[in-house]
């Protein structure tokens, strides 16, 4: 066996250069796209220097904040249905720990991110270090620990040879898709440094490939039975109809079958907005074609989904049995219902042949086609209407002017999106035309993850025009990205909604019958103070963007038209109101109310809320 004098973070970043993965078409693309990272003494020395070395065939990214960057690297992976990865890396301390909400967020929604956090000394000869946690019960903790219940692997690393065996595994859990998710390798920095004898094998690693499980024969006989007795199915489309990249077979199925298809937030675009048999949203933010058919099916065919309490209505939603399709077992028996554990292309070809000449009641086809058409003429009328002079618009009234700023952008647009009343208002009212052009984190719902998001969307997909939409909310909470795309030379449009604070969780608040407190900005001024007026386009401004304040849908019009033709990043501000959000669709959500209460607002909620979870419970 030869080998080569190399230190831990020269093989680490030699190993992660040479990876390839074989692409659904045969030809082969580097694993790992790169490696954002922002450098501290945890590890500018160690792996920083590896990663100049490298940086002809392993491209490094800085980035502004590190919570932020890993949101671009898993929308990176997102938008690439989980085909591709990117790393990200960090020194001790604040550096590692502000990694850990998007290490949760990959965790949710089951995407790839490899986490190389900087750690402490293994010799503790300099303890405590600079930015080092010291427990008085445990002489070995560290911040990184708490990646631990958020990872899919975590090793850390205290001998150089150890990254010979953890590196794979962290690679084999992202490219198994029932394990797929964020993994961590804590790399202390003395260790970082040291050299071994590296073998060269490890340095020339043979060409990755994803795995397809295939269905079980017997769990295969059970599931198309199943569909056999059903007159009236309904097929709930998630991410995993994506991520196995199975919209073609999705679409052969339900022709054939005459089956109608919802879809969730993740499987948005798994079949064409226009599709006959494509119902819709489904859920909570669902669209009346899909939840009225969800109610009325007698099986549901839940493929690649987790079904959270968005896509069930927490539970109260389907009355019928549920056949899960996933790849992990665990949520294929979610629901009580019946399993089939296999990839969602594979079990859906498998079902298909076993199906043979068998077909839904034809009269249930026709009306849900029928409902499907009927929605997708009330969505162009909820996006094209004029709000009344002196009213500031809604939503909707955005989407519309964003969606309808070019032709065929339901082909050429990805729209980005994470948290607040918009993934609602997307998931109704936008018009996924091709698989992946719909990019809303909503498992984790989080604020922060938009334009960070739409940066690593970018990279994936450098010739689509990549739409940001974002509420000043989450807008304040995470911006800095913005200066990471001029930087880069990556054009985003950024269209920021200002409705002056956290207005979905203020009408969540007001529903719930609490008083008007702490949501929006004009609730949260100290006496004698007037609340916070802040102008976004100045501060994009400031940031480096093109960014001016449209004064209403006119203006954005024509801002559209100009973004569009730019070729730098972009933000567009325009005021909106909280208040009013699309009536069509939806269905109970369980929010908890309390039991007392000295408002007769919140009693009156509690009241409701008693007599939906008995309806539930029928």
């Amino acid at each position: 066996m030869t080998t080569e004098r190399l230190t831990l973070s020269q093989a680490l970043v030699r190993h992660l250069a040479a990876l390839q993965v074989e692409m659904p078409d045969g030809t082969l693309q580097p694993y790992c796209a790169g490696v954002f990272a922002i450098f501290g003494h945890g590890n500018v020395a160690g792996l920083g220097e590896a990663l100049w070395a490298q940086r002809a065939s392993l491209p490094t990214w800085r980035a502004h904040n590190e919570q932020a960057m890993a949101h671009a690297a898993i929308a990176y992976g997102k938008a690439l249905f989980r085909q591709r990865m990117m790393a990200v890396t960090t020194s001790i301390g604040p550096g590692a720990t502000n990694l850990l909400t998007a290490a949760a967020l990959a965790h949710v929604n089951r995407l790839p991110l490899l986490m190389l956090p900087g750690d402490t000394f293994v010799s503790r000869a300099p303890d405590p270090v600079l930015q080092q946690l010291e427990h008085p019960a445990y002489g070995d903790a560290s911040v990184n620990d708490a990646f631990r219940p958020l990872t899919r692997y975590f090793d850390r690393i205290v001998r150089p040879e150890q990254i010979l065996q953890s590196l794979p595994r962290a690679i084999a859990t992202m490219l198994d898709p029932a394990s797929c998710g964020p993994v961590c390798l804590a790399l202390p920095q003395d260790v970082q440094t040291e050299a071994f004898d590296c073998p060269d094998a490890f340095l020339q690693p043979a060409p990755l490939r994803i795995r397809r499980p295939g269905p079980d024969a017997n769990e295969l006989l059970a599931a198309s039975s199943m569909l056999r007795r059903a007159r009236r199915p309904l097929i709930v489309a998630g991410g995993g109809v994506l991520y196995s990249q199975a919209w073609d077979a999705l679409d052969r199925f339900a022709r054939a079958h005459g089956v109608p298809v919802a879809e969730t937030q993740a499987g948005k675009g798994s079949l064409r907005w226009d599709h006959p048999l494509n119902l819709g949203a489904v859920g909570v933010t669902g669209s009346p074609a899909a939840n009225d058919s969800a109610r009325e099916a007698d099986l549901v065919i839940a493929i690649g989904s987790r079904l959270q309490d968005f896509t069930t209505g927490s539970r109260s939603l389907f009355g019928a049995p549920v056949l899960g399709i996933n790849v992990l077992a665990s949520d294929a028996l979610k629901c009580g219902g019946a399993g089939l554990v296999a990839d969602a292309r594979l079990a859906l070809d498998g079902l298909h042949a076993a199906l043979g000449e068998w077909r839904a009641d034809a009269g249930w086809s026709t009306t849900c086609a029928a409902r499907a058409d009927n929605w997708r003429h009330r969505v162009a009328q909820l996006t094209t209407a004029e709000p009344a002079s002196g009213i500031r618009p809604y939503d909707a009234d955005v989407i519309g002017v964003v969606r309808d700023s070019t032709a065929r952008s339901d082909e050429t647009d990805v729209v980005v999106c994470a948290a607040g009343t918009l993934p609602a208002e997307l998931h109704k009212l936008w018009r996924a035309g091709t698989p992946g052009s719909y990019h809303v984190e909503y498992g984790y719902s989080c604020m922060g993850y938009e334009i960070a998001g739409g940066l690593g969307v970018k990279m994936a997909r450098p010739r689509q025009e990549v739409i940001v939409m974002v509420g000043d909310g989450s807008y304040l909470m995470l911006n800095s990205e913005i200066a990471t795309s001029l930087m880069l030379g990556l054009k985003l449009i950024i269209v920021v909604l200002d409705n002056r604070g956290f207005g979905c969780i203020a009408r969540l608040q007001s529903a719930s019958g609490g008083a008007a407190f702490n949501n929006m900005l004009d609730d949260c001024a100290v006496p004698g103070q007037a609340a916070a007026r802040i102008d976004f386009a100045a501060h994009a401004r400031s940031l480096g963007a093109d960014a001016r304040h449209v004064a209403d849908l006119a203006e954005l019009r024509t801002a559209m038209v100009a973004a569009r033709s730019a070729t730098r990043t972009q933000v567009l501000v325009i005021d909106t109101t909280h208040t009013r959000t699309t009536d069509d669709g939806g269905c109970w959500w369980e929010v908890a109310i309390p039991e007392v209460s000295s408002r007769d607002e919140v009693n009156r909620a509690r009241a409701a809320y008693d007599t939906a979870r008995k309806e539930r419970q029928r």
